[in-house]
């Protein structure tokens, strides 16, 4: 093992418990091993500086910037009276319902603005009806998680394997070929949020001490970032400003919907022309921003980097081949399957289906089997990322609006990793015959 290798995994593991620990600030922690690794000389200062201007983080700041001047208009105000009303007369199904609703959209749309959106109104709509945000916050990440898993645009993630596999010579994927095996794994997923979930989150919010008023400012140590609540009480609605924004954010999924632009240039020009539209003023858009989230996931996003680039990652890679090809292909499909589920949680999605999509292709073709269920492992897989906060975008939004702690992911998603593991298999060996 070299150095450079030693001192990542070293970080690695401080990083991870001190989240457990859950006495530091999650996003100090984060900042914490990326200057570690940066001093040691693991990962370089343009690499550090790409990671901290990397697309994700525009789209996500100038999304958070959006969703703010909808805030300020009193458009979610709005959209919290509807929520509330459902729940008012279904309970908590009608929570449930909006939860489902967000994960059926993800199937077409970026889920991490459908989070961004979503997550402070079931919030506040939550606490109307005197219900727990915890029950809800998580699944929702978690649902638009599946959901993105049902069609090719669901996620970048499958439309990169898809790109990656036409490039080494394979068919193109269709638009709706993995929708049978995604539809499997968000059914059963779906069905375990809502008769599982609550109790496991119920059972660690009794552990724990009272979190205080949410409509206050919370200054919490490790997951619980310091950061006032996201709605100011009554805002007087404002139709003008509330309808800009609203198509503002409309044509901001449509432009990246349709490939007109990435999602973070059509997101950062959405946020500009509300600024020059006068909706929110330069100071607001400012005071939108969330920085605890960002900063937290840039200094992640870094020790992604140094796995990558001390090698760790393709060694893994190269080890996974090495131990497949005696099993058989049944088995050599569950444990790649399993291998990419496990990394996915520690590495960016990205990263990892640049990674494994190569390895999919040789090791089916070392097996003398189709690649396609390999492929279709990986897009299932690499975005399947429930037991840690870090795993997905989504994930860390409802991580700190929640005011969850790192255990309480693994509790509740550490199962609903092993679940979609199981399902995912047997679904790909239906729709995907070796």
């Amino acid at each position: 093992m070299t150095p450079d290798q030693l001192v990542t995994l070293l970080v690695l593991a401080a990083v991870v418990a001190a989240l457990i620990w859950d006495k530091v600030r999650s996003d100090v922690v984060a900042l914490a091993g990326a200057a570690v690794l940066l001093f040691s000389g693991v990962v370089r200062p343009s690499e550090v500086q790409g990671a901290f201007a990397s697309p994700a983080l525009i789209a996500l700041a100038s999304l958070f910037v959006i969703v703010y001047a909808m805030e300020l208009s009193g458009l979610l105000d709005r959209m919290i009276v509807a929520a509330v009303g459902l729940g008012r007369r279904l309970g908590a199904l009608g929570m449930w319902l909006t939860v489902g609703l967000c994960g059926a959209a993800s199937a077409f749309l970026n889920n991490t603005p459908i989070v961004v959106l979503a997550a402070p109104v079931i919030k506040e709509s939550a606490e109307k009806l005197d219900l727990d945000p915890k029950r809800f916050l998580m699944p929702l990440s978690y649902m638009c998680i599946l959901g993105g898993c049902c069609t090719l645009i669901g996620t970048s993630t499958n439309l990169l394997v898809a790109d990656m596999a036409r490039v080494s010579g394979q068919a193109t994927f269709g638009l709706f070929e993995i929708t049978p095996v995604g539809l499997c794994i968000a059914a059963v997923g779906g069905l375990y949020l809502l008769l599982v979930s609550g109790r496991l989150i119920r059972a660690s919010t009794t552990e724990e001490p009272a979190r205080g008023d949410s409509n206050q400012l919370i200054d919490m140590s490790g997951a619980q970032v310091g950061t006032p609540d996201v709605f100011r009480p009554h805002v007087e609605f404002d139709r003008r400003r509330a309808a800009i924004s609203m198509l503002v954010f409309v044509g901001v999924i449509a432009a990246a919907g349709v490939g007109i632009a990435p999602i973070a240039a059509a997101a950062f020009a959405g946020a500009v022309l509300l600024i020059l539209l006068r909706v929110i003023s330069a100071d607001e858009a400012y005071k939108g921003l969330r920085p605890e989230i960002l900063l937290l996931i840039a200094g992640m996003v870094v020790l992604g980097i140094a796995l990558e680039e001390s090698g760790l990652a393709s060694a893994a890679s190269d080890a996974l081949v090495w131990a497949s090809e005696p099993l058989g292909p049944v088995l050599a499909l569950a444990l790649f399957y399993g291998a990419t589920l496990f990394l996915t949680e520690v590495l960016s999605n990205a990263t990892v289906a640049v990674l494994f999509t190569p390895v999919a292709v040789a090791l089916a073709e070392s097996l003398g089997v189709s690649p396609r269920p390999f492929l279709v492992a990986v897009m299932m897989a690499a975005s399947a990322a429930f037991a840690t906060p870090f795993g997905y975008q989504t994930n860390v939004i409802v991580y700190q609006l929640g005011k969850y702690s790192y255990l309480d992911f693994v509790r509740v998603g550490l199962p609903l990793n092993l679940i979609t593991w199981a399902v995912g298999m047997a679904a790909i060996l239906t729709f995907f015959p070796l």
